[in-house]
């Protein structure tokens, strides 16, 4: 039998997991010269596109990048799947 309290920390956890799901993922891709390709350096999760810019330049701020562009997961088309 469960106490109030781990009910409420079940709840808050269920809470916490749909809200990670409705968060959305978002690719990042950048480059560090003008003459290379926009390589994919990783993705953010967030629920709207400021959030998204924010996160991926605090986290993917290793390098001076000179263009960074997220993409959301859910626009990419697979043209050729494997």
């Amino acid at each position: 039998m469960s106490t109030g309290i781990e009910q409420g920390v079940q709840a808050n956890q269920r809470t916490r997991r749909e809200a990670l799901n409705e968060s959305r993922v978002w690719l990042v891709y950048a480059r560090r010269k003008y003459e290379e390709p926009l390589h994919e350096i990783g993705n953010v999760m967030a629920d709207d596109v400021e959030l998204a810019r924010v996160y991926a330049r605090s986290i993917y701020d290793e390098f001076s990048w000179i263009e960074m562009v997220i993409i959301p997961r859910d626009c990419v088309v697979t043209v050729i799947g494997s």
